[in-house]
């Protein structure tokens, strides 16, 4: 295998150590202390989600990081720590005049660089590795600020689909992996995106903690899911309907009354208010803890990604396929340029109806046979893999 050793790696990017759903830059981030000190720096609170959210869990723990009442330096692992920066940064994405807004971004970003100065002195960090995982704006001049020997830049989502960071992501993103040293994706979809803007551009794939779910068949089945009689289709991950498609999973409860339809994660506000709730054969079971998903995936029948094809969507790379495949599920998929990496192993429909036909396919030609051939194939995919990758890629940058 090849690997960088010995090296500081500064990671910031989207989605805290403290997140509730799966996230790669924290399996990458584990995966790069093994050889490497590493430092995961949480995104710093804004003033608007300071005034609004007081009263979240998180938010709470940083307003007492800020009073001073906790550390802001927590180590989680041997060579992994995970700070807290002890600033509170201007909520500004709804200012759309472009040279405003980057005079109080450039304003954001020295705050939070020089946060992180203090922690890099405090655990006498040097000649750093600079990992960004896809922040836009925060993160835009981290590289100017710190210095570091390399800067990556990783796209793992298409986020100029989504409203939030369409005005200036358009203009910013593209600025961003033109002056990152090398741009890291893991589809091939966004590598050519990259590519655009910086030659440097690699991919990388994508890991699954494959060892937690290949054994997930000696689980036992979760209570909240035994109870559910029938054919279970099951799916795991947040339940946004910015990605997924509701009106498959409504066509396909309706269309079958006999099958279960079981959605484990946390809803967004449509899907709270979505009429599924009101179909007796639909089971929202809420947020589960990443170790506990495997026994979940364990009890399904099918397993399903109804995705929609969108912006955001059609160059994702979905963990949660390789989870299924992990387990050994048949599994039925929304056709996609990235999901074609799995077509030998997953069901890809194109439309509802398709849903219906391949899912009952996938109940009844299921085998032993296919699922060993599943599980052969997820077994490919570790974090092990991704990172090796990623290390060429900077390894070329360094030489």
């Amino acid at each position: 295998m090849e690997f960088i050793s010995g090296r500081d790696i500064v990671i910031v990017g989207l989605q805290p150590w403290d997140t509730e759903i799966g996230s790669n830059c924290k399996n990458i981030a584990v995966e790069f202390s093994k050889h490497n000190r590493v430092l995961y720096v949480n995104s710093p609170l804004d003033r608007i989600t300071t005034l609004r959210n007081k009263e979240d869990k998180n938010v709470r723990k940083r307003l007492e990081i800020l009073k001073g009442n906790q550390s802001n330096l927590e180590e989680i692992q041997e060579n992994l720590w995970v700070y807290y920066p002890d600033v509170i940064i201007e909520s500004i994405n709804w200012i759309k005049i472009d040279l405003l807004f980057d005079i109080l971004n450039k304003r954001n970003n020295r705050k939070i660089s020089a946060a992180i100065e203090r922690a890099m002195r405090k655990l006498e960090f040097k000649d750093v590795i600079l990992f960004n995982d896809n922040d836009i704006f925060r993160s835009f001049y981290l590289k100017d600020y710190l210095k570091p020997s390399v800067s990556v830049y990783y796209s793992r989502d298409y986020l100029l689909g989504v409203d939030y960071w369409k005005h200036h992501g358009k203009r910013l993103e593209p600025e961003l992996m033109a002056k990152s040293d090398i741009c890291v994706a893991n589809s091939n979809y966004l590598v050519g995106l990259c590519r655009k803007f910086n030659p440097n551009s690699y991919y990388v794939g994508q890991g699954c903690e494959v060892e937690l779910f290949l054994h997930a068949n000696d689980l036992p089945i979760p209570h909240d899911v035994e109870a559910i009689q029938g054919p279970r289709i099951g799916y795991v991950g947040a339940l946004q309907s910015l990605r997924l498609d509701l009106e498959v999973i409504r066509f396909m409860a309706k269309e079958r009354p006999g099958y279960q339809i079981v959605l484990v994660g946390p809803e967004d506000d449509e899907f709270k208010s979505s009429d599924l709730h009101q179909l007796t054969n639909v089971h929202f079971l809420g947020s589960k803890k990443p170790d506990e998903l495997p026994g979940y995936i364990n009890a399904f029948d099918v397993c399903i990604n109804p995705q929609l094809v969108n912006e955001v969507t059609i160059g994702n790379y979905p963990r949660k396929i390789d989870e299924y495949l992990a387990v050994g599920k048949p599994t039925v998929a929304t056709k996609t340029e990235s999901m074609q990496v799995f077509a030998d192993y997953v069901y890809l429909a194109e439309n509802k109806h398709q849903y219906l036909e391949l899912i009952d396919k996938a109940i009844n030609s299921n085998n032993e046979s296919l699922v060993s051939e599943r599980k052969a194939f997820a077994s490919g995919h570790t974090w092990e893999a991704s990172v090796e990758l990623i290390y060429s890629a900077i390894d070329d940058s360094l030489k």
